[in-house]
């Protein structure tokens, strides 16, 4: 077998591979004899078709389904012979394909760039820290509050953080328009669902009266008969309700976990899972300005191959949010919606792998395990969790990934220019973009 390279773009290469004629057909024959015992023809015993015959109306296909096996096995010894590594599936073209002469095909593929490490000592990282305060457990309590409060309707005028539930009716220039009508519509005064002055015009008004309400659409409203119009609603207001909030007692306190309605019990708990919320937030936080500063300090080409297929993966990855339904289908989602994403996460995929490669990292086993019990820890039966974990191959490989990202952090900190800032913890857990 001969094999030449030659470059075709950037990271693009074109492997021409010569196969000898004689290993081509000497496996189309050895397969045709197989065929041989099988086929069936008018006339024939099974077992008993001449040879020719099989030649005359199976050999094309067979050839076929021979050089899709030779042009596979010839291309991996050929990146294995040349020492390429490929980012992505090869193209196949057939060159030269006559029964007799070589057989001589081109393997169009995309290389892995080579990727120089950059200054690390010149990547700047603000790290946050923070502590969890009396009143931050508070603010988590009265949350909880508010996600188990309960609805019940009021004899007063509407207020602000009242749901209400109202028909409406709306005209422009006396003439009704279209979509501009609800009946038993519930809304949350105070939520910006309706367009400004709607929600304002409700509160004040109590359970049982019809008024109008001037509004005017925002000029960037989304129909285009309405951007900017003034019109009016008229309203009838059918319930007005406030939020019952439950009192922080045992029946309270057992909906989370905790038995015999301790108090302390009950904020020490809810303290456990602020912390890891915390942890979790102020590494995630460290780790994307980790990440934005090796961004920052490498430039490369990147294999196509790697962005179409991280796009695709992202494609899927919405597509199953949105339940996975039979009349949509992902490609209907436009490619250059994921395609930033893609490359960056690509991009830092690529440095990261070379960070690994040249520092010799392998996933700490201790923090591999320190990582799969904590996770545990949020389960009754922590046990089982932990050797569902070490025992299945797939999921211990992500643990193992994560931490091995982490030791990358890790490397980079020890380098860059590291500043900690003090915040609190609503700052502190508020969102940050993954890296």
């Amino acid at each position: 077998m001969q094999v030449s390279v030659e470059a075709t773009s950037g990271l693009g290469r074109r492997l021409t591979i010569d196969v000898p004629a004689s290993e081509v057909d000497s496996k189309v024959e050895k397969r045709l004899q197989e065929a041989q015992k099988s086929v069936r023809m008018d006339g024939f015993r099974p077992g008993k078709v001449p040879l020719s015959l099989i030649k005359k109306r199976y050999q094309a296909g067979v050839r076929n389904e021979v050089l899709a096996d030779v042009m596979r096995e010839a291309y991996l010894e050929a990146i294995t012979k040349e020492k390429i590594e490929p980012a992505g599936l090869p193209g196949f073209e057939a060159v030269v394909n006559e029964a007799g002469k070589d057989l001589q095909f081109a393997a169009n593929i995309e290389v892995f760039p080579e990727i120089a490490l950059g200054d690390f000592s010149a990547i700047k990282v603000e790290r946050q820290n923070a502590d969890i305060q009396a009143t931050d457990v508070d603010a988590v309590i009265e949350k909880l509050r508010q996600q188990r409060g309960q609805w019940v309707d009021v004899e007063r005028a509407a207020a602000k953080d009242d749901n209400v539930t109202i028909d409406f009716l709306g005209r422009k220039d006396g003439e009704e328009f279209e979509g501009g009508a609800a009946n038993d519509q519930q809304l949350l005064l105070g939520s910006g669902a309706m367009i400004p002055g709607f929600e304002d015009g409700i509160v004040g008004h109590k359970a049982g009266e019809e008024f109008v309400i001037p509004v005017t659409f925002p000029e960037d409203y989304h129909a285009e008969q309405l951007k900017g119009q003034a019109v009016e609603f008229t309203i009838t207001l059918k319930k007005v309700q406030e939020k019952s909030l439950p009192a922080v007692d045992e029946e309270f306190m057992k909906a989370f976990g905790v038995e015999g309605g301790d108090q302390e019990k009950f904020r020490a708990e809810i303290e456990k899972n602020m912390q890891r919320e915390l942890k979790n937030a102020l590494e995630g936080k460290t780790k994307k300005a980790v990440m934005d500063g090796l961004l920052a300090v490498h430039e490369f080409d990147l294999p196509k191959a790697l962005v179409d297929g991280e796009v695709s993966r992202m494609r899927q990855q919405m597509f199953q949010q949105f339940g996975g339904g039979q009349q949509f289908d992902p490609n209907m989602l436009p490619a250059d919606l994921f395609t930033e994403q893609a490359e960056r996460s690509v991009r830092l995929g690529l440095i990261v792998r070379e960070i690994v490669s040249q520092n010799n990292l392998e996933a700490d086993q201790d923090a591999v395990k320190a990582r799969i019990e904590d996770i545990a820890s949020q389960y009754e039966d922590k046990d089982d969790v932990v050797k569902f974990f070490m025992e299945n191959a797939q999921q211990r490989q992500q643990i193992e990934g994560l931490v091995l990202e982490q030791q990358v952090v890790d490397t980079i900190l020890a380098k860059a220019e590291v500043t900690d800032v003090t915040v609190d913890y609503e700052k502190a857990t508020a969102q940050a973009t993954d890296a």
